[in-house]
């Protein structure tokens, strides 16, 4: 009980955070096509080739990475994989390794002993049904146990180079909080920028969102002097230089 309300503690913080950009967000004036192309030329300008946080080394230690990454920051979830990456980098070894040994390796994350039966039958399932290989698919991916659309969409972003779009909660809040692409779920969210962003910025469109809304738009107190977009934002109660 203790491990669960430490991992929800910060969760709780953003999702109040995110429901206050959610409450008034669809009641900004929209983005125009310009104002859009100008925001994403920006992050292109001042990042050409984002990347995430997360280590791995294939589809597979990936799609693990970001199973882990539930309500655990990547600096925890690097950690707890290099040792557990190193014992299992493979479906079979991973389910060799059994529960008990990937919950040795991720005890330092919140819900970890989930997690760990997450990673063993999801590993058992892609040796069973995809032959020990991650498919590059969103429908298969998601029946794999942990995996729901965002991570599919991160491994099918970062593994596969297709152009979707992963909502977490620092991209929920900030298509909310400036208007971009404003939802009350994140798969509104998504189809929005979706619709929304210009098709030579979707491949990259998720990581700079995510890593803005980490670093600058964060969800209790906001870096408007640092903003590269503060001009064209539609949030009304900036923080001041």
């Amino acid at each position: 009980m203790l491990e669960e309300q430490a991992a929800t503690r910060p969760a709780r913080r953003r999702a109040v955070a995110n429901a206050a950009a959610a409450a008034i967000g669809g009641a900004f004036r929209p983005w125009s096509a310009e104002e859009i192309t100008t925001a994403f030329s920006r992050f292109e300008a001042a990042n050409p080739h984002p990347e995430g946080e997360l280590d791995y080394t294939d589809p597979f230690t990936l799609l693990v990475a970001v199973v882990l990454s539930a309500q655990a920051t990547d600096v925890g979830v690097n950690k707890a994989t290099r040792g557990l990456f190193k014992a299992a980098p493979t479906p079979q070894a991973m389910v060799a390794l059994g529960e008990e040994g990937v919950a040795q390796h991720i005890r330092t994350l919140g819900l970890y002993r989930g997690k760990a039966k997450n990673v063993v039958e999801l590993s058992r399932r892609l040796i069973a049904e995809h032959g020990g290989q991650v498919p590059a698919d969103r429908a298969a991916l998601e029946t794999l146990p942990g995996v729901g659309r965002k991570t599919a969409n991160v491994v099918l972003n970062i593994a596969f180079g297709l152009p979707t779009i992963a909502v977490d909660t620092h991209l929920f809040r900030i298509a909310n909080r400036t208007g971009l692409a404003p939802g009350k779920t994140p798969l509104e969210v998504e189809l929005g920028l979706e619709r929304t962003i210009p098709e030579r910025f979707l491949l990259h469109a998720h990581h700079w969102l995510i890593l803005h809304g980490r670093y600058v738009c964060k969800a209790l107190k906001p870096d408007c002097p640092r903003c590269l977009i503060a001009d064209l934002c539609r949030w009304p109660e900036k923080t001041p230089a």
